[in-house]
């Protein structure tokens, strides 16, 4: 199909502050009709659809600012964390029958229910749609998760879409947990296009010669580096709180239209659009 995967070096790279950028960007400068995609997602903030059905707040997001009203199907799998080792699953905006513990998610239900859900969704999204941007989670040098993982490269295989990279700069150790991620993705290295760097503070020029290096490298673009955003504020989800449970619904769902071109309006400035565009429209 028709798309573009986002993923991370790590948690809290920017996958869903990008990808928000992007549903944006593409719907709005190029009249494509794109729709946000992550097959799973874990926080204990969630938003509620007009059916009533309970969903991700990252993408419910994302479908606001690609200019949707946000759907189940752009989030088929949230993980409410209850403790340490057990999650609620919400699978297609319902809550499931049994929670994620122990092995049963991984060894069971991922490979079952979960994927099943996930292919009916793709499948729907690209009926419908001119293309998908879609969100990984963590990150997908995970090897103990690899066999069982329905977020990162087994999605991109799925949907048949190529994957952008994005490192945190701000976090310290980019350029080592791009080439690091590179060298433990096996054949799926080769799906990846592109490589972002995000949230950097200071003078760019100074970065230049690290751009420089890491495509003599790694052979993957640079497709640019993202400045530190620090004035641009959207509704936060925390992943891992246990006690943070809220629900947001179409009635106190506040969504900031100036804040969504902003990031539209920084990626515009600061990533070749054009080749990204090339990349989706693949």
């Amino acid at each position: 199909m028709k798309g573009i995967m986002i993923q991370g070096t790590s948690s809290d790279s920017g996958k869903s502050f990008l990808v928000t950028g992007l549903c944006r960007l593409f719907s709005r400068d190029f009249n494509l009709k794109v729709c946000p995609f992550k097959s799973q997602n874990m926080s204990n903030i969630s938003y509620t659809t007009q059916n009533n059905l309970e969903m991700s707040l990252a993408q419910a997001l994302q479908a606001r600012a690609a200019g949707l009203e946000p759907e189940i199907f752009m989030n088929p799998i949230l993980l409410k964390p209850q403790h340490e080792k057990s999650s609620e699953i919400i699978l297609n905006g319902k809550k499931f029958e049994r929670p994620a513990e122990k092995n049963f998610y991984f060894e069971n239900f991922t490979q079952n229910e979960g994927i099943k859900a996930v292919r009916e969704a793709l499948s729907f999204i690209e009926k419908n749609f001119e293309a998908v941007i879609i969100e990984g989670a963590g990150s997908p040098a995970e090897i103990n998760l690899n066999a069982h993982e329905i977020v990162n490269m087994r999605i991109a295989r799925e949907a048949d879409v190529p994957v952008i990279l994005i490192a945190d700069v701000d976090r310290g150790g980019a350029l080592a947990s791009v080439v690091g991620t590179l060298e433990l993705l096996g054949q799926d290295r080769e799906r990846v296009k592109g490589i972002i760097f995000n949230k950097f503070r200071g003078d760019i020029n100074l970065f230049q010669s690290a751009v420089e290096w890491t495509e003599n490298y790694t052979g993957v673009k640079v497709v640019g580096v993202m400045p530190f955003a620090k004035n641009i504020l959207l509704e936060a989800e925390d992943s891992l709180s246990l006690s943070a449970n809220k629900n947001l619904t179409g009635e106190n769902f506040l969504t900031d239209e100036k804040a969504f071109d902003a990031i539209a309006d920084l990626i515009k400035n600061n990533l070749d659009i054009n080749f990204l565009s090339g990349l989706i429209r693949s």
